[in-house]
C-alpha cells in the first residue's frame, strides 16, 4: 500500500494543506496558511484530535437521546469533522454545512469525500447569510466553527448575529460556538454580553489555565434559552485528556464583568493569535 502524502493548493483563504496522521492510516490534519483547521479520520468519525471539537461533541451528544437524529447547522464547514461525526452518532440526523471558501470545499469533497447517505448538505456562503436565512425554528442545534485565518470574522460576533442564531433555534435549541481568546478577555467577554441579549442561558467551557489568563486558547460557548445540562458537560468535559471546566451562573457573570455588547456597526474580529499560538510546521 502507498504511503498517503501532504497535498497542497491555494484556496479562498489561504494555502490549504492536508497532511497525513503516520498513525492513523486514514487520517489527515487541515491547515489553512500553517494554522490547523481540522482533523479528520475517515475510518473513524467519532476520533476527536481537537479538544474544542470534542467540546463541541459533548453538547451534541447532550442536546437529544443517545442515537436520536437532530437538525443541525453548521456555520464554518473546513474538513467536515463534526458533520462526519454527528453522521456516525446519529443516523438520519439532517445537517447543512455553510462554508464560504469554495476551493476549501473542492478540496475536502476530491480528498476526504463523505460517505454516502451521510445526510450533509454543504453549501457556498456566507455564514452571516445563510444564518438569516434559515427558517425560524428549524434548527436543533447550531455550531459555529468560522475563522477567517485564525480569527472570528466581525460580522458574527454582533448583537444582530445572536439574534438571528436565536431565532433559528427551535425552543430548547442549543447554539455552541468556537472562540479564541486570552487575558484580559476583551473579545470573550464582549461575546458573552453579546449572547446574553438573546439567550437566556450561556455556559463556557474552556482549560482551567486558559479561563486564568495563563495562556490563549479556545473556548467553547453554549447559549440557549432552557438551562444547559451543566452537570453532564462538567463530568464529560472533566474526563477529557485535557481536561475542562464548565463556567456557568454567578461565577460566569464574575468573568464577563462589566462588558458591553458589541452590535454591527462597532463589531471587530477575534484578536490575533499570538505567534506560534495555533500554528503548526
Amino acid at each position: 500500500m502507498n504511503e498517503p502524502i501532504p497535498v497542497s493548493r491555494a484556496v479562498d483563504g489561504g494555502t490549504a494543506k492536508l497532511l497525513p496522521d503516520l498513525d492513523r492510516p486514514r487520517a489527515w490534519l487541515l491547515t489553512v496558511d500553517g494554522a490547523p483547521q481540522s482533523y479528520v479520520d475517515l475510518d473513524d468519525p467519532g476520533h476527536l484530535e481537537f479538544e474544542y471539537a470534542r467540546r463541541i461533541a459533548h453538547v451534541l451528544d447532550a442536546a437529544a437521546a443517545p442515537g436520536a437524529p437532530l437538525d443541525v447547522l453548521h456555520l464554518g464547514g473546513g474538513a467536515l469533522t463534526l458533520p462526519r461525526y454527528l453522521a456516525a452518532a446519529r443516523p438520519g440526523s439532517r445537517q447543512v454545512v455553510i462554508e464560504a471558501d469554495r476551493g476549501l470545499l473542492e478540496l475536502v469533497a476530491e480528498q476526504l469525500p463523505l460517505p454516502s447517505g451521510a445526510g450533509v448538505t454543504v453549501r457556498p456562503e456566507d455564514a452571516r447569510a445563510a444564518l438569516e436565512a434559515a427558517p425560524e425554528g428549524s434548527a436543533d442545534v447550531i455550531v459555529a466553527d468560522v475563522f477567517g485565518g485564525s480569527r472570528v470574522p466581525a460580522h458574527l460576533t454582533s448583537v444582530e448575529y445572536a439574534r438571528a442564531a436565536a431565532r433559528a433555534l427551535r425552543p430548547g435549541g442549543w447554539y455552541a460556538a468556537n472562540l479564541a481568546d486570552g487575558a484580559p478577555f476583551a473579545f470573550l467577554r464582549s461575546q458573552l454580553a453579546t449572547y446574553r441579549t438573546a439567550f437566556a442561558h450561556l455556559a463556557l467551557i474552556a482549560e482551567p489555565s486558559v479561563l486564568r489568563g495563563r495562556r490563549f486558547g479556545n473556548a467553547v460557548l453554549v447559549a440557549s434559552q432552557s438551562p444547559p445540562p451543566v452537570a453532564v458537560l462538567a463530568r464529560r468535559t472533566a474526563a477529557d485528556a485535557f481536561p475542562a471546566r464548565v463556567e456557568h451562573g454567578e461565577a460566569l457573570e464574575r468573568f464577563m464583568g462589566g462588558a458591553a455588547p458589541v452590535r454591527d456597526e462597532d463589531a471587530t474580529p477575534s484578536p490575533e493569535p499570538p505567534n506560534g499560538a495555533f500554528s503548526v510546521g
